[in-house]
């Protein structure tokens, strides 16, 4: 009877284990979940954007909680993925077909979109110039309504794609097509 007991509470503990592992997991439970944004390109191409989607939460965003002229991951948790199976062109500078991570350094009137042929980091830890493939001009707008949450999205165009991120009362956008 013991050993019965024993193991019943040794299984017990197994699928509690388990159970708080697949809980820890679950991204999308996360204060600042995981979004996707895809654009379909000519030929059956696409560059995909993999990021985590904060919240403004009644905070002042750019110029505060993203200081003006420092990199920033552009999202929260993990970097932020930039993935293309085709060579691209954006915002006039070549991007060959592979996976980056993107930043931005956000200024009052101008963007600037960083493309870092360094994976696999943290989203805090930019990894320096000497790890950049391009620096791209954002054009930058301000929004009719305030964005609670970041987004990064695609607008489809005759020549491709224009990926556009926007929170709190900016957009900031960079045209992109297949090289």
């Amino acid at each position: 009877m013991k050993k019965l007991f024993a193991t019943c509470i040794g299984m017990g503990l197994v699928f509690a284990f388990c159970a708080a592992t697949g809980a820890a997991q679950d991204k999308s439970a996360r204060p600042s979940p995981p979004a996707k944004a895809s654009c379909a390109l000519a030929g059956g191409k696409s560059v995909t954007v993999d990021y985590s989607s904060p919240c403004m939460k009644g905070r002042k965003i750019f110029g505060e909680l993203v200081p003006f002229g420092k990199v920033w991951r552009a999202g929260a948790n993990e970097a932020t993925t930039f993935v293309t199976d085709t060579d691209l062109t954006v915002g006039g500078k070549a991007v060959p077909a592979g996976s980056y991570t993107i930043f931005a350094v956000p200024e009052a009137d101008k963007w600037t979109l960083v493309i870092s042929k360094k994976t696999g980091e943290w989203g805090t830890a930019y990894p320096g110039p000497d790890n950049d493939l391009a620096r791209v001009d954002m054009k930058v707008s301000k929004l009719a309504a305030p964005a609670e949450n970041f987004t990064i999205a695609f607008d489809k165009g005759a020549a491709g794609c224009t990926l556009r991120m926007e929170w709190e009362n900016t957009s900031a956008s960079a045209d992109i097509s297949k090289k």
